[in-house]
């Protein structure tokens, strides 16, 4: 197979290059990605509130370095496998937002320990703390761990203030491990659309993350960092003044389920869309419709469909036609468009959708400037 790389460095540097990638291909514009990652970076040091973006949105060393330099403290990742891809990338400041559980994985989280003190896992039972203390005291180091709490969707998380004290005296009994804080993401709350309502859902639900932390503080374990929050909440989050550390993700690249939402409570969206995947239309035969050759492999479908960035009539229709195809729908399209016309489509759901690619095509303006990888496709576990 012919890779990324094999089929498009000598593009590098290329005036209009752009044009030439062989599609579906995943594509970057660094301009405004670097503006996106400026922008939430002052808006949290305005607050004075750490940022920790979450890495599972863009999977990248060379990203999260960005991230880093512009001033986060460090990153999130979902599973210990991003966290191990982006450590031999060198990134520190990791904190792994989803419970580490299998015994396989437990192992792996103690000896990327050892390597990286700065390292940071969620807990939420009692057993597994006690399991990761075991494998923490065989590999001859400790851990600081942050007590996930669940905001009420049931996926993870303790259920209760009550719970929460009670592993947070199993963590203080543990040698190995360090309690520092809690965390509590809202994903549900991230994309409803209306301003006010998310706002209404995000009052409501930081009211309970205040009776969970009065327990904790009432107990002995008032936590030095609260962290959560999303892309979608960051400004009422901000505002409300509770988290002292955001783990924003998808503001790096901007996707339709966020483009969808008053993010600014009326104002213009404060980041630009920066992501994008390239198609390219492979068969025009009828007047209404065109077929490019970007479908389920390419895009993802969990937030809807991708719309039209350039190349084509914005107000086309975008619709998926199969794993290798979509059609876009429009009033004549198919006497404006040719075969091996190229169009730029806005992602749905960017996190699932950077998952399908092995590399971003770097851009600046119309020209292919670098090749990064997708450095932690895939890893799940």
């Amino acid at each position: 197979m012919t890779t990324d790389r094999e089929l498009h460095d000598h593009l590098i540097g290329q005036q209009g290059s752009r044009a030439d990638l062989n599609t579906p291909v995943l594509v970057l514009d660094v301009d405004a990605l670097d503006r996106n990652i400026a922008a939430m970076a002052a808006l949290t040091a305005q607050y004075g509130v750490a940022l920790r973006p979450h890495a599972k949105t863009h999977k990248s060393v060379d990203i999260a370095k960005r991230q880093l330099a512009a001033g986060a403290v460090g990153v999130c990742c979902a599973k210990i496998g991003e966290a191990e891809v982006l450590a031999a990338g060198g990134v520190t400041g990791m904190l792994i937002t989803s419970p580490v559980v299998a015994p396989a994985a437990i192992d792996r989280l103690a000896k990327l320990a050892v390597t990286d003190d700065e390292l940071m896992a969620v807990v939420d039972h009692p057993d597994v703390a006690e399991r990761i203390n075991a494998a923490l005291a065989a590999a001859g180091t400790k851990l600081d761990v942050i007590i996930d709490i669940d905001p009420g969707i049931a996926r993870t998380g303790v259920a209760s203030p009550e719970a929460a004290v009670a592993l947070a005296k199993t963590i203080a009994a543990s040698p190995n491990l360090e309690y520092r804080g809690v965390q509590f993401y809202c994903g549900s709350q991230q994309n409803i659309e209306s301003y006010t309502e998310r706002r209404a859902a995000i009052v409501e639900r930081t009211a309970y993350l205040q009776e969970v932390i009065a327990a904790l503080t009432k107990a002995g374990f008032a936590p030095e960092i609260v962290t959560g929050s999303g892309t979608g909440t960051h400004r009422i989050d901000l505002d409300l003044g509770v988290f002292n550390e955001l783990q924003t993700g998808s503001y790096v690249f901007m996707d339709k389920q966020y483009l969808d939402c008053d993010i600014a409570d009326g104002a213009a969206p404060p980041f630009e869309v920066s992501l994008s995947v390239d198609a390219r239309v492979v068969s025009a035969n009828r007047s209404g419709l065109v077929t490019i050759d970007a479908g389920y492999k390419s895009l993802s479908s969990d937030g809807g469909v991708a719309v039209v960035q350039r190349g084509a009539p914005e107000t086309a229709f975008f619709a998926f036609m199969g794993d290798e195809h979509a059609a876009l729908i429009a009033p004549e399209i198919g006497t404006q468009l040719a075969p091996g016309d190229p169009v730029s489509l806005t992602v749905p759901h960017c996190d699932p959708t950077v998952n399908l690619y092995d590399f971003y095509h770097i851009v600046t303006g119309d020209t292919l400037i670098d090749i990064w990888p997708v450095s932690a496709r895939g890893s799940a576990r």
